[in-house]
């Protein structure tokens, strides 16, 4: 969240930077429960002074009639005490919650707009890739191949969940072991991290875990919910903590499942596994210093390209406009991977996004760095960024890499972890003459 003071002191800064991003936050309600909580606090301690003086008053040589009405006066002030705590600690909790809904600040460079049709594209790499042939989609393709049950999936948990087979399960283990050994070469520390966290902790990073509009499971007459992603658990790793500033940047990889309950609307474009609400997937999280966290979005971006480089996969990459930002990100890149089999003739779809959210997350969950020479401990910034998302790295593996007789040639970086170089449609048995 961004800082009481900040916020008051640049009103319209804020109004029209939540208008950019289209969200909608009562600050007129939020100026006045602030001004509601100056008075209150005031008062408050007006009170307690008072109070501290009649007890020492008590304790001077004073008649019985001064003493009864000190005693009186006590009474009172104790009562005004109560309430006045009660309406205060009210006005602090509607004011802090107007203030999460406040989103991030946005990186003057950022395009300005409204959808995902106006992010800004800044570099595409390979060409998109053509076939003298109909090229199929991967629902298509993983049905020829026998990789994905859809229907006992349905049976077992519901739509959008799937069971994935044979050569699929190497393959999503393939995409998870190649990310993680680049990252590991780049010096991010490993993890794999609990696929639950505390509502807090999501709501710390910046997800709302209750309520309309969540994308969050939510595990009944408990304060945990299923992740939608490592950042929530990587993020919340510090939490409470002061780190030194020596250590930075702290940079952490971590393997998890991922659940969503929003899957998207149906249609071609979110077909298959491109919106389910399972998936693993390998995250990039970074602890830095306010003079670190923009080159350390480039470096992030760089390892995302340099994933989908090593695979093979034509690509571009969009700058995120201000309404496609999502309430934590300051700046936000996607990478938008070419897939043969999406929309009618192929098009790109997002197989990463890296953010920057600068003292956002560390603000709500108290990460914080001693710097040297300065006594007061100061807020990190924290970054996020997909590595691979196993469900859309096999989009666009199956994809870009099918032929002609069904098969799909495995790419190079994988085929050590696959085992094989080349997968084959299944073949009928032959029959008994």
């Amino acid at each position: 969240m961004l800082d009481l003071h900040y916020i008051l002191s640049n009103l319209e800064e804020i109004r029209e930077n939540n208008q950019q991003r289209k969200v909608q936050v009562d600050m007129d309600r939020f100026v006045a429960l602030a001004e509601e909580r100056r008075f209150l606090i005031q008062d408050v301690e007006d009170k307690r002074s008072r109070r501290n003086e009649v007890s020492r008053l008590m304790k001077d040589k004073i008649s019985q009639e001064q003493r009864q009405a000190l005693i009186e006066e006590g009474r009172q002030l104790k009562d005004d005490l109560e309430n006045l705590e009660i309406r205060m600690k009210q006005a602090q909790d509607d004011l802090h919650a107007l203030q999460l809904q406040i989103p991030n600040l946005t990186h003057p460079e950022a395009p300005r707009g409204h959808t995902d049709e106006d992010n800004k594209e800044v570099k595409r790499w390979g060409t998109p890739t053509r076939f003298d042939f109909t090229p199929k989609d991967h629902v298509e393709i993983a049905e020829a191949l026998g990789l994905i049950d859809w229907e006992q999936a349905s049976k077992v948990t519901g739509s959008k969940f799937y069971f994935l087979r044979g050569d699929a399960v190497w393959l999503e283990l393939a995409l998870q072991q190649y990310a993680l050994r680049i990252l590991e070469q780049e010096g991010f520390q490993l993890f794999t991290t609990p696929d639950l966290a505390r509502r807090d902790i999501l709501e710390g990073i910046g997800f709302n875990p209750r309520g309309e509009g969540t994308q969050i499971y939510s595990i009944e007459n408990t304060d945990l919910c299923l992740i939608a992603t490592a950042e929530i658990t990587l993020g919340g790793f510090h939490q409470d903590q002061i780190l030194e500033e020596t250590s930075a940047p702290i940079l952490c990889a971590g393997l998890s499942h991922c659940f969503r309950t929003e899957a998207g609307a149906p249609g071609r474009a979110s077909r298959g596994l491109y919106r389910v609400h399972q998936f693993s997937k390998v995250e990039m999280f970074a602890f830095t210093t306010p003079e670190q966290s923009n080159a350390t979005l480039e470096r992030f971006l760089a390892i995302e390209e340099r994933i989908f480089q090593g695979l093979g996969i034509p690509y571009r990459v969009v700058d995120c406009c201000t309404g496609d930002l999502g309430g934590q990100a300051y700046r936000k890149y996607d990478i938008e991977a070419w897939m043969p089999g999406r929309g009618e003739g192929g098009s790109y779809g997002e197989v990463t996004s890296a953010s920057n959210c600068t003292d956002y997350q560390a603000r709500r969950l108290m990460i914080r760095y001693r710097k040297e020479g300065e006594k007061k401990p100061l807020f990190m910034h924290t970054l996020n960024g997909t590595a691979i998302a196993a469900s859309r790295g096999i989009i666009a593996v199956l994809e870009n890499y099918q032929q002609a007789d069904g098969s799909v040639v495995i790419p190079e970086a994988l085929r050590p972890f696959v085992g094989k170089d080349i997968l084959r449609p299944k073949t009928a048995p032959s029959s008994a003459a």
